[in-house]
């Protein structure tokens, strides 16, 4: 599903993306913030969740890029740690340009794996009330499967419109948790978003509910964003639920 003329005002439209930054290494090996907040302006997204950010501040520059993309977009930095140090945590973090209502963070920490966790919001948006949720989940089946179901969990709890977004790191579509995600979100496209030069798994996803509500999706390619992380980001249109 590609981006297209809807015939709905503005108003009539929540635009959310979703990218896993590599915390500003671009595909030329250079860390380069200015390059992604590059990405995040072109877009124009009301949310913009993201992966693989430093979100607190530290010692050096390098731990202080949610601060510092927020700055450079004009949105406000919402943060969604996973890895707590004392130089400054990391892990997922969420931009907005809407009223927060309402936030609070999940631990789907698996075992001895690396700490994982999801970020859920309750947003004012034009739309009405939405419920996000993103997250990153981890790179081993067994834990992806824990965490999908914790996630499906969540997503039941609230009678808003939702919204699931994130790298869910899921290589195979026949996966068990790929397949789990597409019965609840029936419908849900998945274009490719990585490896960013020749895109070819849908590691990053988007997930609305209900399913109309969704107008378009498209993954974003030209300008920096080809060059800027080794993903490439996701760009939604969401509408009033019908």
């Amino acid at each position: 599903m590609s981006s297209g003329a809807t015939g709905k005002s503005p108003q009539d439209i929540l635009r959310v993306a979703c990218y896993n930054i590599h915390q500003g290494v671009g595909r030329d090996g250079r860390r380069d913030l200015q390059r992604v907040a590059q990405v995040i302006t072109a877009m124009d997204a009301h949310v913009v969740v993201l992966q693989e950010v430093h979100v607190l501040f530290g010692s050096s520059s390098e731990r202080r890029q949610l601060d510092d993309l927020a700055v450079a977009t004009g949105m406000v930095g919402i943060s969604g740690p996973t890895m707590l140090r004392p130089d400054g945590h990391y892990g997922n973090a969420v931009l907005v340009r809407v009223p927060v209502v309402r936030q609070r963070l999940h631990d789907l920490s698996y075992g001895s794996r690396e700490p994982r966790g999801a970020v859920e919001l309750e947003l004012d948006t034009d739309i009405g009330r939405v419920r996000l949720i993103a997250t990153h989940l981890g790179l081993v089946p067994r834990e992806r499967r824990r965490q999908v179901r914790r996630l499906l969990e969540l997503a039941e709890e609230g009678t808003q419109p939702l919204i699931l977004a994130g790298d869910f790191n899921e290589w195979w579509p026949w996966g068990r948790p790929a397949r789990r995600l597409n019965r609840a979100f029936p419908g849900m496209p998945a274009p490719a978003t990585f490896p960013a030069r020749w895109p070819i798994f849908s590691l990053d996803r988007i997930f609305v509910a209900p399913r109309g509500a969704l107008h378009s999706l498209q993954v974003i390619r030209k300008g920096a964003a080809a060059l800027a992380s080794d993903h490439l980001p996701l760009l939604a249109e969401i509408g009033r639920p019908t």
